[in-house]
This record gives C-alpha cells, sequence and structure tokens, in this order.
C-alpha cells in the first residue's frame, strides 16, 4: 500500500482552508486506494483535527464511499421494482457465477466488486446494470456472460 502518511497529507494540504473539505477529501482518498483504509482514516483524524467517529459516519452514511478493498471493475445490479420484476435477481446470480462469487462481494484478485443496488433511475431500460459508471439496459443473462468476457479481458 502507498505510504498513506505522504498520501494523506497531499490531500489535505489541496483542500487546506476550505470549509467542509471533508467529502471532497474523502473522495481523493478512496480514488488512492480504491476504499478508505482505516489507517488512512485514523490518520486524516490526526491531520484534519475531526474525529474519527465523525469521519467514520460521513463514510459510512454514502454508499459511494467503501471500508472494504473494492474490485477495479464495480459492478452494480438494480433491484429496483422495474428490473427485480424483470428477472434482475437472475442477472445478479449470473453475474455472481460469471465471477466465481457467492452472491454479492469482490473477488479475491480485487478485479471485480458484484452488489445490488435499489434503483439507478433508468426504470424505461430494465433490467439494468452499472458497471463502472457505465449503464447497460434491457439485458438478457446471456449479454451478462458477454459483458463479463469483455470486462474480464
Amino acid at each position: 500500500m502507498p505510504e498513506v502518511d505522504i498520501i494523506i497529507d497531499k490531500v489535505v494540504e489541496r483542500h487546506k482552508g476550505k470549509d467542509n473539505a471533508l467529502i471532497p477529501m474523502l473522495h481523493e482518498i478512496q480514488g488512492e486506494f480504491n476504499y478508505l483504509p482505516r489507517e488512512a482514516l485514523d490518520y486524516l483524524s490526526a491531520k484534519i483535527s475531526v474525529p474519527v467517529s465523525k469521519i467514520f459516519a460521513v463514510a459510512t452514511f454514502y454508499k459511494a464511499f467503501s471500508l472494504e478493498p473494492r474490485g477495479k471493475t464495480k459492478i452494480d445490479v438494480c433491484m429496483g421494482t422495474a428490473c427485480y420484476v424483470k428477472n434482475s435477481e437472475n442477472l445478479l446470480n449470473r453475474f455472481a457465477g460469471e465471477l466465481k462469487l457467492e452472491g454479492e462481494g469482490t473477488t479475491s484478485d480485487l478485479a471485480f466488486t458484484l452488489s445490488q443496488v435499489r434503483c439507478l433511475g433508468c426504470c424505461s431500460l430494465a433490467p439494468v446494470v452499472n458497471i463502472n459508471g457505465k449503464v447497460y439496459g434491457n439485458l438478457s443473462s446471456d449479454k451478462v456472460k458477454q459483458l463479463a468476457e469483455e470486462y474480464k479481458a
């Protein structure tokens, strides 16, 4: 893992004197590590004199942040009503099978993280999957295999 203190020092310096900079700092830290390591949050707390409990409260409130290592490729399967009715659960299971996961989770090589989300806001395209910010709609389980292979390559 890169030197936590050096990275945090640079992040803090970039936000020095700015009000309400905690969320942007957390985004930068997560960008460096692909998650928010405990040691980084402890160091950040000391550097900016904000209790670690407050930092954890922010980090756990927003779904964009993760306290666990995540894969480089993030796959979110929509489980909102429109998607669920159109068998998005089957898509989740198919992705899990393709990635050799037991449901949601992160592959041991940190290549993929699979999770379900409540709604991606594109119900007319149901069922929908978001992969690293790109939305794929009207999916079938056959398309899942193709997508998994594309992102593995």
